[in-house]
């Protein structure tokens, strides 16, 4: 008997391949996003206490990550109300973690399933198993073992995808954490600060 053989084993050897797919895409993409935001932030801020909001906006531009895009969002809604500058500041902040959280949940969802498939896999072996135990008279030891190992090797397999996958899910959940908490303190830092250079509150 194949030990490797069945649906479900092959299921999760693609479920294996596309997490590693979507922890490396993620990964790159979240740290990627990581910048010095406190020097950022300075430097712009610099910027605008000269009074140059284009400048700042094309510093911001020319740095494609979330808080620079939060930041030139502030820096374009200064002129409205204090309300207004910090709905649309919020709003960025929202759709930029949204955008570095996509695929993570995938990622978590395999770590979930995973042990499921095994265990539908090794259910799967054995009923083969017993099938081949019931439709034969004379069954020899080696064709039951062999059964019960391809089983099992179902659920070793489910064990196997599932354990790398939350570790991978829980490393990118960190990174992510850390960048939606410099994303809020930038976010709270710039329209602090335009509200306070207009005299507003």
């Amino acid at each position: 008997m194949n030990y490797l053989g069945g649906p479900v084993f092959w299921i999760l050897m693609f479920v294996a391949i596309a997490a590693l797919v979507m922890f490396f895409e993620r990964f790159f993409e979240l740290r990627r996003a990581q910048i010095d935001w406190q020097d950022f932030l300075k430097g712009v801020i610099n910027v605008l206490s000269i009074g140059n909001e284009d400048e700042a906006l094309a510093i911001c531009e020319d740095t494609p990550v979330p808080v620079a895009n939060v930041v030139a969002t502030a820096i374009r809604h200064r002129g409205g109300s204090a309300l207004a500058l910090r709905e649309a500041v919020d709003a960025q902040g929202r759709a930029e973690i949204s955008r570095l959280d996509r695929r993570l949940v995938a990622l978590a969802v395999i770590g979930y399933i995973a042990p499921l498939l095994g265990l539908l896999g090794t259910i799967f072996g054995f009923i083969r198993t017993v099938m081949l135990v019931a439709g034969s008279d004379i069954v020899q030891r080696s064709e039951l073992v062999n059964g019960a190992v391809a089983a099992m090797v179902q659920a070793a397999a489910g064990l196997a995808v599932a354990v790398p996958a939350a570790v991978m899910y829980s490393g990118l959940r960190i990174r992510m954490d850390r960048i939606v908490t410099e994303l809020e303190a930038a976010a709270t830092e710039i329209v602090g600060y335009i509200l306070s250079k207009e005299g507003r509150k």
